[in-house]
């Protein structure tokens, strides 16, 4: 990863935490000071399904052309990206807690979400159970490739088909309906961009991390 993608990301974060606590925002009923959430929560879901993009991206790439290092680079994007996942869980948690009384209340988005993460956790699963290098990187792409499908229906579909308390869905306005204003998109936005260069960052990382440690083990025998 370029050395000024990582300089934007560091800057765009600390723009982000800085701008994102101390702005002024919209005084909603019952929200207040808790949509501050949105530059954290949403980003992370955009954030997640960028790079899931990216793992299924690198597993059709394998198919076509097998690689070991594409293999590698699809399990990377899988690994971050459900990282990004859980934490968007965790501080969705957080602000339904505020917002809606509990921390869990059912809504069908916060089960869609928990099942795409499911079948994303089962992707490692299947991967943790093969020990044949070249089966493992085959059957890994193609459920990689199932599993992505079966996210998008999960969040962006389902739960606009269904009653909702998620903005922009079940009939619930979306966020640019209603607040978020000008001020909101000045952070919002650089929120996602943000996120998502720090998630192709740690990609990167754990790309190299694993191609040196196999390295060195191969040199070691």
């Amino acid at each position: 990863m370029k050395t000024w993608l990582k300089i934007t990301a560091i800057v765009l974060l600390v723009y982000v935490h800085t701008a994102g606590l101390l702005m002024d925002v919209p005084r909603l009923n019952i929200l207040n000071e808790t949509i501050r959430a949105l530059y954290f929560h949403v980003p992370m879901w955009f954030g997640m399904v960028l790079l899931y993009l990216g793992s299924v991206y690198y597993s059709i790439k394998y198919l076509r052309n097998p690689s070991h290092e594409l293999d590698v680079k699809a399990e990377a994007f899988a690994h971050v990206g459900t990282a990004f996942g859980v934490l968007g869980m965790i501080t969705g948690m957080l602000w339904a807690n505020y917002t809606w009384g509990s921390p869990w209340h059912g809504d069908p988005k916060q089960n869609g979400a928990a099942i795409a993460l499911l079948v994303y956790l089962a992707y490692f699963v299947l991967r943790g159970s093969l020990d044949n290098p070249e089966q493992r990187a085959r059957l890994s792409a193609v459920y990689n490739i199932f599993a992505f499908a079966a996210m998008i229906p999960l969040l962006f579909i389902i739960p606009r088909l269904t009653s909702s308390m998620h903005p922009g869905s079940g009939g619930n306005p979306g966020f640019n309906a209603y607040d978020l204003d000008s001020r909101m998109r000045w952070v919002f936005y650089p929120a996602v961009a943000g996120w998502f260069l720090v998630g192709l960052w740690i990609s990167n990382l754990r790309l190299r991390f694993k191609l040196i440690q196999e390295k060195s083990s191969d040199t070691s025998i």
